[in-house]
Protein backbone atom coordinates (compact mmCIF):
# COMPACT_ATOMS: atom_id res chain seq x y z
CA UNK A 1 0.00 0.00 0.00
CA UNK A 2 1.27 3.06 -1.19
CA UNK A 3 1.42 6.21 0.98
CA UNK A 4 4.40 7.64 1.07
CA UNK A 5 4.59 11.28 1.08
CA UNK A 6 0.83 12.01 1.22
CA UNK A 7 -0.25 14.85 3.12
CA UNK A 8 -2.61 13.38 6.50
CA UNK A 9 -5.05 16.09 6.24
CA UNK A 10 -8.53 14.71 6.34
CA UNK A 11 -9.71 10.92 6.18
CA UNK A 12 -11.63 11.46 2.93
CA UNK A 13 -8.23 12.16 0.78
CA UNK A 14 -8.03 8.14 1.63
CA UNK A 15 -9.58 5.56 0.04
CA UNK A 16 -11.58 2.78 2.18
CA UNK A 17 -8.99 0.08 1.42
CA UNK A 18 -5.75 2.55 2.47
CA UNK A 19 -7.67 3.71 5.54
CA UNK A 20 -8.14 -0.18 6.35
CA UNK A 21 -4.70 -0.85 5.32
CA UNK A 22 -3.16 1.87 8.56
CA UNK A 23 -6.16 0.34 11.00
CA UNK A 24 -4.81 -3.45 10.32
CA UNK A 25 -0.76 -1.72 10.12
CA UNK A 26 -1.99 -0.20 13.53
CA UNK A 27 -3.32 -3.28 15.50
CA UNK A 28 -0.45 -5.45 14.03
CA UNK A 29 2.07 -2.67 15.56
CA UNK A 30 0.06 -3.02 18.70
CA UNK A 31 -0.23 -6.73 19.20
CA UNK A 32 2.79 -8.13 17.28
CA UNK A 33 5.42 -5.64 18.02
CA UNK A 34 7.33 -3.25 15.27
CA UNK A 35 11.00 -2.27 14.33
CA UNK A 36 12.62 1.13 14.28
CA UNK A 37 11.86 1.73 10.86
CA UNK A 38 12.14 5.60 11.45
CA UNK A 39 15.45 5.48 13.20
CA UNK A 40 17.34 8.51 11.44
CA UNK A 41 13.74 10.24 10.93
CA UNK A 42 12.24 13.57 12.32
CA UNK A 43 9.00 15.02 12.73
CA UNK A 44 8.21 18.68 13.64
CA UNK A 45 5.68 19.13 15.67
CA UNK A 46 3.79 22.75 15.85
CA UNK A 47 1.10 23.17 18.33
CA UNK A 48 -0.98 26.57 17.81
CA UNK A 49 -3.23 24.99 20.64
CA UNK A 50 -2.93 23.28 23.94
CA UNK A 51 -2.64 19.26 24.09
CA UNK A 52 -2.49 16.93 26.05
CA UNK A 53 -2.75 13.24 24.75
CA UNK A 54 -1.93 14.42 20.56
CA UNK A 55 1.72 15.78 22.06
CA UNK A 56 2.53 12.90 23.82
CA UNK A 57 0.72 9.99 21.38
CA UNK A 58 2.95 11.64 19.07
CA UNK A 59 6.30 12.00 20.62
CA UNK A 60 5.85 7.99 22.20
CA UNK A 61 4.62 7.06 18.85
CA UNK A 62 7.98 8.87 16.83
CA UNK A 63 10.33 7.41 20.23
CA UNK A 64 9.38 3.54 19.45
CA UNK A 65 9.87 3.83 16.04
CA UNK A 66 13.04 5.04 16.18
CA UNK A 67 12.71 8.72 15.14
CA UNK A 68 13.16 12.21 16.82
CA UNK A 69 10.57 14.79 17.72
CA UNK A 70 11.26 18.31 17.26
CA UNK A 71 8.38 20.17 19.38
CA UNK A 72 8.17 24.07 18.00
CA UNK A 73 7.20 26.65 20.53
CA UNK A 74 4.21 28.43 19.66
CA UNK A 75 3.51 30.87 22.38
CA UNK A 76 1.97 33.40 19.86
CA UNK A 77 5.41 35.82 19.79
CA UNK A 78 6.50 34.43 16.56
CA UNK A 79 3.40 34.93 13.74
CA UNK A 80 3.27 33.81 10.36
CA UNK A 81 1.76 35.16 6.72
CA UNK A 82 -0.18 33.53 4.70
CA UNK A 83 -1.69 35.57 2.06
CA UNK A 84 -0.21 36.42 -1.36
CA UNK A 85 1.49 39.83 -2.25
CA UNK A 86 0.92 41.42 0.87
CA UNK A 87 3.27 44.09 2.82
CA UNK A 88 4.54 42.73 5.52
CA UNK A 89 5.36 45.61 7.61
CA UNK A 90 2.84 44.40 10.11
CA UNK A 91 3.01 41.97 13.26
CA UNK A 92 3.78 39.17 11.34
CA UNK A 93 7.32 37.93 11.30
CA UNK A 94 7.83 35.53 8.55
CA UNK A 95 5.69 34.38 5.12
CA UNK A 96 4.57 30.70 5.12
CA UNK A 97 6.46 30.35 1.86
CA UNK A 98 9.57 30.51 3.81
CA UNK A 99 8.58 29.06 6.84
CA UNK A 100 7.29 25.92 5.18
CA UNK A 101 10.27 25.12 2.87
CA UNK A 102 12.85 25.76 5.03
CA UNK A 103 11.08 23.49 8.21
CA UNK A 104 11.06 21.00 5.55
CA UNK A 105 14.77 20.86 4.61
CA UNK A 106 15.43 19.91 8.61
CA UNK A 107 12.60 16.94 9.15
CA UNK A 108 10.74 14.31 7.46
CA UNK A 109 7.37 15.38 8.29
CA UNK A 110 5.48 18.32 10.00
CA UNK A 111 2.39 17.52 11.97
CA UNK A 112 0.45 20.62 13.01
CA UNK A 113 -2.66 21.58 15.61
CA UNK A 114 -4.24 24.75 14.61
CA UNK A 115 -7.87 25.12 15.95
CA UNK A 116 -9.50 28.67 16.67
CA UNK A 117 -11.55 26.89 19.24
CA UNK A 118 -8.97 24.91 21.50
CA UNK A 119 -8.40 26.97 24.57
CA UNK A 120 -7.23 27.06 27.78
CA UNK A 121 -9.03 29.36 28.66
CA UNK A 122 -12.27 29.17 30.68
CA UNK A 123 -14.25 30.98 28.24
CA UNK A 124 -14.88 29.93 24.27
CA UNK A 125 -11.93 31.51 21.93
CA UNK A 126 -13.52 34.57 19.64
CA UNK A 127 -13.53 33.30 16.29
CA UNK A 128 -14.82 34.66 12.95
CA UNK A 129 -17.87 32.72 10.87
CA UNK A 130 -17.34 29.36 10.18
CA UNK A 131 -17.01 30.05 6.12
CA UNK A 132 -14.10 31.74 7.06
CA UNK A 133 -12.91 29.00 10.23
CA UNK A 134 -13.07 25.84 7.45
CA UNK A 135 -10.76 27.58 4.78
CA UNK A 136 -8.13 25.68 7.59
CA UNK A 137 -5.61 28.44 6.15
CA UNK A 138 -2.49 27.16 8.42
CA UNK A 139 -2.93 23.91 6.89
CA UNK A 140 -3.74 24.70 3.51
CA UNK A 141 -0.55 26.88 3.85
CA UNK A 142 1.77 24.56 4.82
CA UNK A 143 0.35 21.72 2.25
CA UNK A 144 0.90 24.12 -0.37
CA UNK A 145 4.64 24.89 0.57
CA UNK A 146 6.01 22.25 2.29
CA UNK A 147 7.70 19.56 0.53
CA UNK A 148 6.94 16.89 3.18
CA UNK A 149 3.87 15.53 4.28
CA UNK A 150 1.99 17.28 6.79
CA UNK A 151 -0.29 15.82 9.25
CA UNK A 152 -3.24 17.12 10.97
CA UNK A 153 -3.06 16.87 14.77
CA UNK A 154 -6.56 19.09 14.84
CA UNK A 155 -8.15 21.94 12.54
CA UNK A 156 -10.69 23.72 12.49
CA UNK A 157 -12.58 20.80 10.05
CA UNK A 158 -11.09 17.79 11.21
CA UNK A 159 -9.08 15.74 13.33
CA UNK A 160 -8.39 12.66 11.45
CA UNK A 161 -5.77 11.06 13.73
CA UNK A 162 -8.62 10.95 16.39
CA UNK A 163 -10.80 9.08 14.09
CA UNK A 164 -7.99 6.96 12.94
CA UNK A 165 -7.57 5.77 16.46
CA UNK A 166 -11.43 5.79 17.04
CA UNK A 167 -11.67 3.37 13.61
CA UNK A 168 -8.05 1.24 15.19
CA UNK A 169 -10.30 1.13 18.81
CA UNK A 170 -13.88 -0.22 17.22
CA UNK A 171 -12.19 -2.33 15.44
CA UNK A 172 -10.06 -3.95 18.06
CA UNK A 173 -13.07 -4.27 20.43
CA UNK A 174 -15.77 -5.80 17.23
CA UNK A 175 -13.84 -7.72 15.15
CA UNK A 176 -16.26 -7.11 12.18
CA UNK A 177 -17.42 -3.71 13.36
CA UNK A 178 -19.40 -3.64 9.03
CA UNK A 179 -23.23 -3.45 9.52
CA UNK A 180 -23.03 -2.60 13.45
CA UNK A 181 -24.48 0.61 14.90
CA UNK A 182 -22.39 3.52 15.94
CA UNK A 183 -24.13 6.71 17.70
CA UNK A 184 -22.16 9.66 17.96
CA UNK A 185 -23.98 11.97 20.39
CA UNK A 186 -24.02 15.34 21.09
CA UNK A 187 -23.57 16.51 24.40
CA UNK A 188 -23.61 19.93 26.52
CA UNK A 189 -20.64 21.65 27.67
CA UNK A 190 -20.28 24.94 28.63
CA UNK A 191 -18.08 26.25 26.02
CA UNK A 192 -18.58 25.77 22.40
CA UNK A 193 -16.02 23.56 20.62
CA UNK A 194 -14.71 22.42 17.15
CA UNK A 195 -16.84 20.39 14.76
CA UNK A 196 -13.15 18.57 13.76
CA UNK A 197 -13.87 15.30 15.89
CA UNK A 198 -17.43 14.53 15.10
CA UNK A 199 -16.73 15.03 11.81
CA UNK A 200 -13.60 12.63 11.49
CA UNK A 201 -15.27 10.07 14.20
CA UNK A 202 -18.23 9.89 11.78
CA UNK A 203 -16.34 9.50 8.57
CA UNK A 204 -14.31 6.57 10.50
CA UNK A 205 -16.97 4.79 11.50
CA UNK A 206 -18.40 5.52 7.89
CA UNK A 207 -15.04 3.80 6.82
CA UNK A 208 -15.92 0.84 8.87
CA UNK A 209 -18.97 0.05 7.07
CA UNK A 210 -20.90 0.89 10.18
CA UNK A 211 -24.76 1.83 10.19
CA UNK A 212 -24.52 4.98 11.79
CA UNK A 213 -26.80 7.59 13.58
CA UNK A 214 -25.68 10.93 14.75
CA UNK A 215 -27.73 12.24 17.71
CA UNK A 216 -28.10 16.52 18.09
CA UNK A 217 -30.13 19.05 19.07
CA UNK A 218 -32.02 20.86 16.16
CA UNK A 219 -29.53 23.78 15.38
CA UNK A 220 -26.05 21.82 16.12
CA UNK A 221 -26.12 19.52 12.27
CA UNK A 222 -22.78 19.09 11.15
CA UNK A 223 -21.31 21.38 8.13
CA UNK A 224 -23.61 20.40 4.92
CA UNK A 225 -20.58 19.99 2.78
CA UNK A 226 -18.90 17.08 4.64
CA UNK A 227 -22.57 15.46 5.50
CA UNK A 228 -22.78 15.02 1.51
CA UNK A 229 -19.33 13.23 1.61
CA UNK A 230 -20.24 11.24 4.62
CA UNK A 231 -23.50 10.18 2.42
CA UNK A 232 -21.57 9.12 0.02
CA UNK A 233 -18.95 7.37 1.55
CA UNK A 234 -21.56 5.33 4.31
CA UNK A 235 -23.50 4.40 0.52
CA UNK A 236 -19.73 3.20 -0.48
CA UNK A 237 -18.84 1.57 2.38
CA UNK A 238 -22.21 -0.52 2.76
CA UNK A 239 -23.08 1.06 5.92
CA UNK A 240 -25.92 4.01 6.39
CA UNK A 241 -26.08 6.89 7.77
CA UNK A 242 -28.91 8.72 9.38
CA UNK A 243 -29.51 12.33 12.16
CA UNK A 244 -31.94 12.49 15.12
CA UNK A 245 -33.11 15.01 17.24
CA UNK A 246 -34.05 12.25 20.08
CA UNK A 247 -30.87 10.96 21.67
CA UNK A 248 -32.61 8.07 23.52
CA UNK A 249 -34.40 6.53 20.17
CA UNK A 250 -31.01 7.31 18.78
CA UNK A 251 -29.15 4.97 21.10
CA UNK A 252 -31.22 1.65 21.57
CA UNK A 253 -29.51 -1.46 20.07
CA UNK A 254 -26.23 0.33 19.57
CA UNK A 255 -23.51 -1.34 19.78
CA UNK A 256 -20.44 1.73 20.32
CA UNK A 257 -22.19 5.15 21.65
CA UNK A 258 -19.57 7.74 21.54
CA UNK A 259 -20.39 11.36 23.04
CA UNK A 260 -18.80 14.92 21.94
CA UNK A 261 -20.27 18.70 22.06
CA UNK A 262 -19.34 20.77 19.09
CA UNK A 263 -20.43 24.25 18.73
CA UNK A 264 -23.29 25.11 16.50
CA UNK A 265 -22.45 26.46 12.90
CA UNK A 266 -25.10 29.35 13.45
CA UNK A 267 -23.71 30.88 16.32
CA UNK A 268 -19.62 30.70 15.07
CA UNK A 269 -18.65 34.15 16.49
CA UNK A 270 -21.54 34.57 18.82
CA UNK A 271 -20.86 32.53 21.32
CA UNK A 272 -23.11 34.74 23.60
CA UNK A 273 -25.99 33.95 21.69
CA UNK A 274 -24.94 29.43 21.58
CA UNK A 275 -24.74 29.87 25.55
CA UNK A 276 -28.59 31.53 25.62
CA UNK A 277 -29.83 28.82 23.08
CA UNK A 278 -28.52 25.95 24.93
CA UNK A 279 -29.20 26.70 28.43
CA UNK A 280 -32.02 24.29 28.41
CA UNK A 281 -29.97 21.53 26.68
CA UNK A 282 -28.33 20.09 29.92
CA UNK A 283 -29.95 16.98 29.76
CA UNK A 284 -27.91 15.69 26.62
CA UNK A 285 -25.98 13.69 28.88
CA UNK A 286 -25.02 10.63 28.74
CA UNK A 287 -25.77 8.57 31.64
CA UNK A 288 -26.04 4.77 32.77
CA UNK A 289 -29.99 5.14 31.92
CA UNK A 290 -29.33 5.82 28.22
CA UNK A 291 -26.63 3.28 27.99
CA UNK A 292 -29.16 0.49 29.52
CA UNK A 293 -30.98 1.49 26.08
CA UNK A 294 -28.49 0.34 23.77
CA UNK A 295 -26.82 -3.08 22.82
CA UNK A 296 -24.48 -4.04 25.53
CA UNK A 297 -22.54 -0.67 23.76
CA UNK A 298 -19.27 0.19 24.11
CA UNK A 299 -18.37 4.02 25.52
CA UNK A 300 -16.53 6.00 23.92
CA UNK A 301 -15.04 9.83 24.24
CA UNK A 302 -11.85 11.44 22.48
CA UNK A 303 -11.26 13.40 26.12
CA UNK A 304 -10.33 15.33 27.85
CA UNK A 305 -14.07 14.83 29.34
CA UNK A 306 -15.99 16.88 31.78
CA UNK A 307 -17.24 14.39 34.34
CA UNK A 308 -21.22 14.66 35.53
CA UNK A 309 -21.82 17.20 32.66
CA UNK A 310 -20.67 15.39 29.63
CA UNK A 311 -21.12 12.04 30.77
CA UNK A 312 -21.55 10.39 34.57
CA UNK A 313 -19.14 8.93 36.39
CA UNK A 314 -21.03 5.72 36.19
CA UNK A 315 -20.88 5.32 32.76
CA UNK A 316 -17.01 6.20 32.42
CA UNK A 317 -15.81 4.09 35.20
CA UNK A 318 -17.99 1.08 34.05
CA UNK A 319 -17.12 -2.02 32.61
CA UNK A 320 -17.72 -1.00 29.06
CA UNK A 321 -16.01 2.37 29.26
CA UNK A 322 -13.26 2.38 26.62
CA UNK A 323 -12.29 5.63 26.55
CA UNK A 324 -8.63 4.29 28.20
CA UNK A 325 -7.89 2.13 25.52
CA UNK A 326 -9.11 4.44 22.60
CA UNK A 327 -6.54 7.53 23.95
CA UNK A 328 -3.88 4.15 24.01
CA UNK A 329 -4.71 3.64 20.42
CA UNK A 330 -3.99 7.22 19.25
CA UNK A 331 -0.38 6.31 19.88
CA UNK A 332 -0.69 3.14 17.55
CA UNK A 333 -2.59 4.75 14.53
CA UNK A 334 0.34 7.74 14.88
CA UNK A 335 2.70 5.07 14.60
CA UNK A 336 0.81 3.49 11.43
CA UNK A 337 0.07 6.71 9.60
CA UNK A 338 4.07 8.04 10.64
CA UNK A 339 5.52 4.61 9.31
CA UNK A 340 3.60 4.56 5.86
CA UNK A 341 4.26 8.86 5.34
CA UNK A 342 7.59 8.65 5.76
CA UNK A 343 9.10 5.28 6.30
CA UNK A 344 11.43 3.44 3.87
CA UNK A 345 9.22 0.76 3.25
CA UNK A 346 5.83 1.15 1.58
CA UNK A 347 3.59 -2.01 3.03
Amino acid sequence: MKLKNKHFYSTTDFSQAELGHLVELALKMKHQGYDQSLKGKSLVTLFLNPSLRTRLSFSAAMAKLGGDVFDLPADGSYTLEFKDGVKMDDSTKEHIKEAAKVTSRYTDAIAIRASQLVTNSDSTAETGSWDELKKDQVFKGFMKHASVPIINMESNVYHPCQGLGDAVTIKEKIKQPQGKKYVLTWAYHPKALPMATPHSEVLSAINLGMNVTVAHPQGWELDPEIIKTMKSKAQAAGGSLEFSHDQATAVKDAQVVCAKSWGALQYYGQWDQETVAKKELKHWIVDQKLMDKTNNAYFMHCLPIRRNVIATDEVLDGPNSIIVDQAENRMWAQMAILASLIGDQDD
